[in-house]
């Protein structure tokens, strides 16, 4: 942990002009796309879905750091928009309880507590006793129908949950699977490699988009391996993981927000980009957002 530390204090902390969008030029972007279906990013692993009529929320972290008050690591970017500022939202989907996911802060203060949450099981109680009335904790394979055009199954995760000394691995993880009018889209929860990829691409695939981890994968000396973590997958491995679902597209999140472990904040990236046809995808089909950007689905 000590040389940990002191590596992370040496990371080149100067952030691209062109990794975020302006303010103003979100919210004016958000006007302009609100009849459209689109995908915008917020930061980290935070997303807005808008799919018909219905807005989605993805693990929703607004703080200024990720950990518990005013500890743990502090974003070096901020979000794309104030809490305040993001439309109406019906979903919110919850993948794991760990700090940089579920920000209770955000739960607290969120402004639309009659949004319809799907989380894993045994994490309800932090929404009920927070106001929300629709908390809806899910197993790995349970399916939820929204509407007529909207299903959303819980799938497994290769990863953990841990919010104190005592509860490692006492809720559960997962992903998200969206199925919206026969499109497949998948939300990853943070997530290592793992067999069970074969196995969801043969149930579920071929899966139109994913959204998976590409950042938070140097861990050495604290994990055995420089840039491979057993419970993120580095850019190559997040590319391994899509081909695996049999996935059209695929959007790196989790990067660019919090320094979570010692890869140079603005690699992930451009090694899931250079890579892409490795495993068997255009370049133009991974994909790497600003933060900030709003793109029509």
């Amino acid at each position: 942990y000590k040389i940990f530390n002191k590596e992370k204090k040496k990371l080149d902390m100067t952030v691209p002009k062109e990794h975020m969008e302006e303010r103003d030029t979100v919210l004016s972007n958000l006007e302009k796309l609100k009849d459209n279906d689109y995908i915008a990013w917020i930061g980290h692993a935070t997303f807005i879905i808008k799919l018909g009529n219905i807005t989605i929320i993805t693990d929703p972290v607004f703080s200024k750091n990720a950990g518990p008050l005013i500890f743990g690591p502090k974003r070096f970017t901020e979000p794309a928009l104030k809490l305040k500022e993001i439309p109406k939202t019906d979903i919110f989907l919850l993948t794991h309880n760990h700090y940089d996911h579920q920000d209770m802060m955000t739960i607290r203060r969120f402004p639309y507590k009659k949004a319809k949450v799907l989380l894993p099981l045994k994490l309800g109680k932090y929404f009920t006793k927070n106001g929300y009335k629709d908390v809806n904790e899910m197993d790995w394979y349970d399916e939820i129908e929204i509407n007529k055009n909207l299903k959303i199954t819980f799938l497994p995760a290769v990863h953990w949950s841990k919010r104190s000394l005592t509860d490692t691995n006492k809720t559960l993880w997962g992903n998200f699977l969206i199925n919206y009018k026969g499109k497949k889209i998948l939300f990853g929860c943070d997530t290592g490699v793992g067999n069970i990829y074969k196995d969801i691409g043969k149930k579920y695939g071929p899966i139109d988009l994913t959204f998976i981890n590409i950042g938070a994968y140097n861990f050495y000396p604290i994990m055995p391996y420089r840039d491979k973590s057993v419970y993120h997958t580095n850019p190559e491995e997040a590319l391994e993981v899509a081909q695996n679902l049999k996935s059209k597209k695929v959007i790196g999140m989790h990067w660019g927000t919090f320094v979570l472990s010692l890869e140079p904040i603005m690699e992930p990236p451009v090694r899931f980009k250079n890579n892409a046809k490795k495993y068997g995808f255009k370049k133009e089909d991974v994909i790497i957002f600003k933060i900030g950007q709003i793109t029509k689905l």
